[in-house]
């Protein structure tokens, strides 16, 4: 790198610190190398990211290190050397998420953090659990499945999509809270169309009411920039191979320090374990490459800057739904308020199942997005482009979306 390279990338580095969050979040020149950071196909846009977001060139890199590492011996490398990384890793996830390391388990993704909760919950016969029909398919499912075996009751309401307004979703809540009413189980963003709950304010309501609040984080943690302090919950669970590029397989459970010695592991654990949140970890043998590799996906997000890459995908968002706004057969499936939704859309077309849009777009544009359905209520395809995507990529998609309406 000569000189006069290196005296340009400062001059650019200053100017991108005096932008405030809002103005980088359209600094072309800045996203252009957080693009580069990644290896992707870039014939096929990936606006799938809500399922399972690709890593970095860096984080690709610190996992094959690790598992080079690991088979040079197993059992020695594994057990002398990885595993005691494991508390490293759970101080720097409690650092960026705002609690004691004693308040995070590692897992491997938000569903067995959230099953951890659901399933490990003293619940009694008639207790009931209150939730959405939008939250996640397997939620509900172990919900059901203890009310079957352990006749708990399970309560879902549905909400209009989008809703009128953050507090319309509060009120919803609590006008189907009842006396039997022991747990609240809502997402942070909902993984069918991003909808941002407010969640501060139902996890203040709840625990004024002496309710669990579980929160369902897979989309929040590392998309918006928050502190678990700024919503007072008692359970948050995430993927961190979502939002936070970290390896596949990797997640965290935060919960509240009162809480532990109450709650069941999924597995069996010593009885001296009872008050450890590292109970919540004890599955057997873990793929060790893959989580200590958090670390650098760590170091990557806060190179982005947290408020800075919320605003980069809201402005994405915002992108490419403003000029679809206005075309007859396209409904938008998420309000463009802040409060209500950042990087995730959602989008139906009338008079097209959005099984069949999908298609369509990997067909003829290889444009790859999630197809969400909700029974008896509606059907879209979810839209979640990254920090890779380009204006390009972005406008490249809203046309397909305009070309295909027009020709219905």
């Amino acid at each position: 790198m000569t000189r006069r390279s290196v005296l340009a990338a400062l001059t650019a580095l200053q100017r991108m610190q005096a932008q405030t969050p809002l103005e980088s979040a359209a600094n072309e020149d800045f996203w252009f190398n957080a693009r580069m950071a990644f290896t992707v196909d870039r014939n096929l846009l990936n606006f799938n990211n809500g399922s399972v977001c690709p890593a970095p060139k860096v984080v690709q890199e610190a996992m094959h290190r690790y598992w080079t590492l690991t088979n040079l011996s197993p059992s020695h490398y594994v057990d002398e050397l990885l595993l005691p990384e494991t508390d490293i890793i759970r101080e720097d996830l409690a650092r960026e998420f705002g609690c004691s390391p004693e308040e995070l388990a590692i897992t491997r993704n938000t569903s067995e953090g959230l099953h951890t909760v659901l399933l490990g919950l003293d619940l009694k016969p008639g207790d009931e659990v209150l939730t959405t029909t939008q939250d996640y398919p397997s939620m509900i499912s172990s919900l059901e499945q203890r009310a079957f075996r352990e006749k708990i009751s399970l309560k879902k309401f549905p909400y209009p999509t989008p809703p009128k307004s953050p507090q319309h979703l509060f009120d919803l809540f609590f006008q189907n809270v009842t006396p039997k009413t022991r747990a609240i189980l809502v997402s942070h963003l909902t993984f069918t169309t991003g909808q941002i709950f407010p969640i501060a304010a139902i996890c203040k309501e709840a625990r004024r009411r002496g309710i669990y609040s579980i929160v369902d984080g897979a989309h929040g943690f590392a998309h918006l920039d928050f502190r678990v302090s700024d919503i007072d919950c008692d359970f948050y669970a995430t993927s961190l191979h979502k939002w936070l590029t970290a390896p596949v397989g990797t997640g965290f459970l935060y919960m509240r320090r009162e809480h532990i010695p109450n709650v069941w592991p999924l597995v069996g654990v010593p009885a001296s374990m009872r008050n450890n949140i590292r109970k919540f970890e004890s599955i057997g043998t873990q793929p060790v490459a893959m989580r200590n590799s958090i670390a650098d996906a760590l170091a990557f997000h806060r190179g982005l800057g947290a408020k800075r890459k919320e605003e980069r995908l809201r402005y994405l968002r915002r992108r490419w739904e403003a000029p679809l706004r206005n075309l007859a057969r396209v409904i938008l499936r998420n309000a463009d308020d802040p409060n209500q939704s950042c990087g995730i859309g959602a989008l139906s077309i009338d008079g097209l199942p959005s099984d069949k849009l999908t298609q369509q777009l990997m067909d003829k544009y290889k444009i790859h997005v999630r197809t969400r359905v909700i029974a008896n209520e509606f059907d879209c395809i979810r839209v979640t482009p990254n920090v890779y995507a380009s204006i390009e990529d972005i406008d490249r998609f809203t046309r397909a979306i305009a070309s295909i309406s027009s020709r219905l």
